[in-house]
Parts: structure tokens; C-alpha cells; sequence
């Protein structure tokens, strides 16, 4: 039987860099969702070290090492039905049953709930890019 809580970290666009602060955070979750732009296996092996409860999809910058990623990822975690695609452009019209639908790329974070649902971009937690803030999430399920 699936366990019915849990702490989710959900993060995105790490365009090769997992700062330590992040992966201090990671240690503290039971499960890490990646929302695509890795750009290299390195960051994913670091992750899984530290957390091998990773769900990931590749992202418009993941090369060639990355075509065996998913582009698109259905899953449930802790009761919980999610859904995920690295750019919010490509989420299918109606998402069906999804509870929480998330997507990256745009490195700004953001959150809404409409239909039922939790739409949510982390932002980027890598490097920084379009002087946007550093961001992730932490979601905790219970």
C-alpha cells in the first residue's frame, strides 16, 4: 500500500549546477521531481545519491545523453496524481484526473490552483539566468 504523506522537492532548469543549499533540502524529502534542463548525467547521478526517488523528463537544453528521459511523465506519489512536461506550452488540454501539473523551463517561479489542481513551476535552482531568483519547491503531503 502507497504510503499517504510524504515531502516532495520539486525543482527545475539546473543547466548542470546542484547548488549545496538545494541538496541539503533534498536530503530532507522522500521524493525529487526534476522538470527537465539538466544539461549533464553528472547532476542526475548527484541527485540519485542523495535521493533515489527521482522522477525526471528532459528538458529543451538535455542533449543527446538525455533521449531516453521521458518528455512528458505521469505518476502517483503519495496518493497524489501528477503530471509532468518541461515547458507549461506543451501541457495537454485536459490533463484528466492530474491532481498537480508541473512544468519548468520559464525559470520563474510560480503557483496556481484552478480545476482542482495545483499548476506549479519552481523556477530554476541552477544557474542563474535572465536575473531571475533562485527557486524551488518543497511540497509536503499528508
Amino acid at each position: 500500500m502507497e504510503r499517504k504523506t510524504g515531502r516532495i522537492a520539486v525543482i527545475s532548469d539546473t543547466h548542470g549546477l546542484l547548488r549545496p543549499e538545494v541538496a541539503e533540502i533534498l536530503k530532507t524529502c522522500d521524493a525529487v521531481i526534476h522538470g527537465g534542463d539538466i544539461n549533464t548525467p553528472g547532476i542526475l547521478e548527484e541527485i540519485r545519491r542523495i535521493n533515489p526517488s527521482l522522477y525526471v523528463i528532459q528538458g529543451n537544453n538535455d542533449k543527446e545523453w538525455a533521449e531516453k528521459l521521458p518528455k512528458e511523465l505521469s505518476f502517483s506519489l503519495f496518493g497524489r496524481s501528477f503530471y509532468m512536461v518541461h515547458n507549461k506550452k506543451d501541457l495537454p488540454k485536459d490533463p484528466g484526473d492530474r491532481q498537480v501539473i508541473i512544468f519548468g523551463h520559464s525559470h520563474k517561479y510560480s503557483e496556481e490552483v484552478g480545476e482542482g489542481r495545483l499548476y506549479l513551476n519552481p523556477g530554476s535552482c541552477g544557474k542563474r539566468r535572465f536575473h531571475q531568483d533562485i527557486t524551488m519547491a518543497v511540497l509536503e503531503i499528508n
